[in-house]
C-alpha cells in the first residue's frame, strides 16, 4: 500500500566534494540547483543534525558519496587527531579513529594551535576511494615528534598497507633534511597523476630553522618520496589553499625567506612537474621585483595560496591569481610566468593582509576573484577580459569575521551566491549576490548561531544543503524543500513497488518504509537514497514490497 508522505527535506548523478574549494584549481564554486537566491534566502540550520566531534578544526570538510550502505559522507578532521566520517543526512558517526597524541604548543618552538594534530584540509582520490592527510603526532609527550602522511579507505577508516609515510625519515632534498619539530602543514593536500601532493612551512613566529616543502607520495608506492625545498630558510608554503593546479601539474605559493640574496625560492608562485620536480626556469616560477623588501617586511606573497582562473577573452587568458599579505592582487600567465619579473597585471585590493583563501566565479558580467580582506570584510574583483586583462573592484560588504569565501550557482554562471562565515567573530553564515554584493542571507535567527569557527575556516555546498565544520561539531544547513506527492506508483515485474515524484532539482532524498503507520519516523525503515532519474524527477524501486500485505512509504530530505 502506498500512503501520501511527509517532508522532513542529487544532481543528477554522483556529487563529491573530495578536496579544499571543491576542484583542483581551488575556485571554491559549487553547482547546486537547489540555491536559488530565494531559496538561499530561506536557510536554516537543520537542528537534527548532529555532527558531534572531538577537537578543533581549521580544515574543510569533505563530501563523499557512496559510502557504507550507499551513505553520503561528510569527513572531517580535528586537531586532537580525529578523524570522523559522519552520516551526511544526520550527522552520525559512520566511523571515526585516533591515528595518535596529537602535539602540545607547548612542546613546539613556537606557534599558536594548540594542540597540533591534523591542520590541512585532507583529499580523497575518489577512483581508489583513499583519504590522504597529515597528522602532527608525538608518541612520548613531545620528545619526539613527527608528521605522518596517512591513507585511509574512506569507506571504512581502515589504514592502506604501506602507511603511515614517516616525513622525518622519508623526506630530504639534496643535503636538507626534513624536521617536524620546526615544520607545520597548514595547506589543503591534493592528489595528481597518482600521487598525493603535501605542502609544509612553518610554525606562527617563523621561529628555528625551517622550509617550504612539497613532498610528493604515489598513492600505490608510499616508500618512493619524492620533495623539494626552498634553498634559503623560510618560504613556507602555509597559505591554506595548498597545492592548486591545471589539472596536470602542482602550483604552489612560497612565503618570505631569511638572508636570501639572490632568489632562493620564496615570495613566489611556483609551477611544478609531477613528482614534484622544478625545472628552474623563469617560465615555471614567479616572484615580484620588490620581493627582497617582501622578505625584510615579513609580508609574504605566499598568504592566500595559488588561484587558477581562465578568463575568455583576455590575452593571456590563462591565469593564475596571487593575493599575500601586501594587500595586492597579482595576475599572472600561467603558460609563462616570467620568473623574477612585473606581474601582467597588480592592484591594490586591500589595506590588510589577505590571509585566507579566495574563490572565483563567472557570471554573464565577467569574471571574479573574491577574498576576505580588511580582516573582515569580503572583497570581489573582476578581471577584464583585455589585452592585458585588467582588474577592476566591484564590491565590499562585511561578512562579521574572517572566513573563508566559496561560491554556489544553480548552472555555473547564473544565480552566483558568494558566502561567507563570521569566524570568530559574529559566528553566522552570511550569502551576498556574486554581481552586486547585494545580501542574500543575513546570518538567520538564534537556531543559525555557530561557536567554535575559526578564520580559516570555509564551507562546502551539496544537494541542496551547506556543511560547516568547527570546533568540536559539524554544522548542517539546508534549503526549504516544497511540498512531495507521490505519484506513478506501479507493481513492476517480479513484485516490485515502484513510486516517483517531482522537486526542486539537486535536492537529496531518503526513502523510509513500515507496516504500521502509527509509528514514530524514526522507527520506520530506512530504504535508501532516492534516485533523481532526471533533473528534478525522482524515482524509488522497492524490490521487497511483494513481501509485505501493506507498507506504508515515507519521504524526506535528505
Amino acid at each position: 500500500m502506498l500512503a501520501a508522505l511527509s517532508v522532513d527535506l542529487a544532481v543528477e548523478g554522483a556529487v563529491n566534494v573530495p578536496e579544499h574549494h571543491n576542484h583542483d584549481s581551488r575556485d571554491g564554486l559549487y553547482v547546486d540547483p537547489a540555491f536559488t537566491p530565494a531559496a538561499a534566502a530561506a536557510l536554516k540550520r537543520d537542528l537534527a543534525f548532529a555532527g558531534g566531534i572531538s577537537g578543533n578544526v581549521y580544515a574543510q570538510p569533505l563530501y563523499i558519496e557512496g559510502g557504507p550502505g550507499g551513505k553520503a559522507m561528510i569527513i572531517a578532521v580535528t586537531e586532537s587527531n580525529n578523524v570522523y566520517a559522519l552520516d551526511a543526512v544526520d550527522g552520525s558517526v559512520i566511523w571515526q579513529r585516533h591515528v595518535g597524541p596529537p602535539v602540545p604548543l607547548s612542546k613546539l618552538p613556537c606557534g599558536d594551535i594548540d594542540p597540533l594534530g591534523i591542520t590541512g584540509t585532507p583529499v580523497v582520490d575518489l577512483p581508489s576511494r583513499t583519504l590522504l592527510f597529515d597528522a602532527m603526532t608525538t608518541p612520548d609527550n613531545g620528545v619526539t615528534l613527527k608528521h605522518l602522511i596517512y591513507s585511509m579507505n574512506v569507506d571504512t577508516g581502515t589504514t592502506n598497507s604501506g602507511w603511515p609515510v614517516d616525513a622525518n625519515a622519508t623526506v630530504t632534498n639534496g643535503s636538507t633534511v626534513f624536521t617536524s619539530y620546526t615544520q607545520n602543514e597548514r595547506g589543503a593536500l591534493a592528489v595528481l597523476g597518482g600521487s598525493v601532493y603535501v605542502p609544509y612551512g612553518g610554525h606562527y613566529g617563523d621561529c628555528k630553522i625551517y622550509y617550504g616543502w612539497l613532498v610528493g607520495v604515489p598513492l600505490n608506492s608510499p616508500a618512493q618520496v619524492t620533495a623539494w625545498a626552498t634553498q634559503a630558510r623560510g618560504g613556507g608554503m602555509w597559505a591554506v589553499g595548498g597545492v592548486a593546479s591545471d589539472g596536470v601539474d602542482p602550483f604552489i605559493a612560497t612565503g618570505n625567506t631569511f638572508g636570501a640574496t639572490d632568489w632562493s625560492g620564496g615570495e613566489a608562485i611556483i609551477r611544478f612537474q609531477p613528482g614534484p620536480v622544478f625545472s628552474g626556469l623563469t617560465n615555471d616560477y614567479w616572484s615580484p621585483t620588490n620581493w627582497v623588501a617582501l622578505d625584510n617586511g615579513d609580508i609574504d606573497l605566499g598568504g592566500s595560496g595559488a588561484l587558477i582562473v581562465d578568463v575568455p577573452g583576455a590575452m593571456p587568458s590563462e591565469l593564475v591569481v596571487s593575493l599575500g599579505k601586501d594587500g595586492n592582487a597579482y595576475l599572472l600567465n600561467r603558460t609563462n610566468l616570467g620568473g623574477v619579473s612585473l606581474p601582467v597585471a597588480q592592484a591594490s585590493v586591500s589595506s590588510a593582509p589577505i590571509r585566507q583563501a579566495a574563490a572565483t566565479y563567472r557570471t554573464a558580467l565577467g569574471t571574479y576573484v573574491v577574498f576576505c580582506g580588511n580582516t573582515t570584510e569580503l572583497s570581489a574583483f573582476r578581471i577584464n577580459p583585455a589585452n592585458p586583462p585588467t582588474i577592476t573592484s566591484v564590491w565590499t560588504v562585511s561578512q562579521g569575521g574572517s572566513g573563508s569565501p566559496f561560491v554556489t550557482s544553480t548552472d555555473g554562471t547564473n544565480s552566483a551566491i558568494v558566502w561567507g562565515i563570521g569566524s570568530e567573530d559574529d559566528q553566522r553564515l552570511h550569502g551576498f549576490d556574486g554581481d552586486t554584493g547585494a545580501v542574500v542571507f543575513s546570518g538567520g535567527g538564534a537556531n543559525e548561531l555557530m561557536a567554535g569557527t575559526r578564520r580559516f575556516n570555509t564551507g562546502i555546498a551539496a544537494r541542496g544543503r551547506i556543511f560547516i565544520a568547527n570546533d568540536s561539531k559539524v554544522y548542517a544547513f539546508s534549503v526549504p524543500v516544497p511540498p512531495i506527492v507521490l505519484t506513478n506508483a506501479a507493481w513492476l515485474p517480479g513484485g516490485a513497488l515502484q513510486f516517483s515524484f517531482t522537486n526542486v532539482p539537486g535536492l537529496s532524498f531518503t526513502a523510509f518504509a513500515t507496516t504500521n503507520v502509527t509509528l514514530r519516523l524514526s522507527n520506520w525503515s530506512q530504504l535508501g537514497a532516492v534516485a533523481e532519474v532526471s533533473p528534478g524527477h525522482f524515482q524509488f524501486t522497492d524490490s521487497q514490497a511483494a513481501n509485505y500485505a501493506q507498507r506504508f512509504y515515507r519521504v524526506r530530505s535528505p
